[in-house]
């Protein structure tokens, strides 16, 4: 445990900031997937990721197999899952270790679909310009990824832990 401290400024002790990194993290990622989970239930959500799935060259043959609402159900349920599995993290590590790899899986899908949904750049606002949806909305889990490959190399150390 390390105490950093500033000219001026109260010490701030690095093992308190970690365990409310920590609780903050397995507090938000299943608050996350929980709530996109249970909206995959309601007509509105199936309409708006039905896009995303035609167009992947992943998921899209799903379309041949369920209605676009059996498919956001199907997904909903699987998300609901892992933030119930995220959410086990300081009872049952191991199945948060689990969620959490879970949660990777998904956002390297998802941000397949960056590249293979059209309407993500926005070519008015330069090269690298995105649109704010679907664009910006997917951007923002490559960040979820990394966090979630965070969190299933922790709950696994917890799970190992004596």
């Amino acid at each position: 445990m390390t105490t950093i401290t500033q000219e001026g400024a109260a010490p701030i002790n690095s093992g308190a900031l970690e365990n409310a990194a920590r609780t903050a993290v397995y507090l938000s990622l299943p608050v996350i997937f929980v709530w996109f989970g249970a909206m995959k239930f309601t007509a509105y959500e199936a309409e708006a990721i039905n896009g995303l799935i035609a167009n992947s060259p992943f998921i899209s043959f799903l379309l041949g197999i369920f209605s676009g609402q059996g498919i956001s159900n199907i997904i909903g349920g699987i998300e609901v899952v892992i933030g119930l599995l995220i959410s086990a993290r300081f009872v049952a590590p191991r199945l948060a270790h689990y969620g959490a790899l879970a949660a990777a899986a998904t956002f390297v899908l998802t941000s397949s679909f960056f590249l293979t949904t059209p309407g993500v750049f926005e070519p008015s606002v330069g090269g690298l310009g995105i649109s704010v949806l679907p664009g910006q909305f997917l951007l923002k889990d490559i960040g979820l990824f990394a966090l979630s490959l965070w969190a299933a190399a922790d709950s696994l150390a917890a799970a190992r832990a004596p």
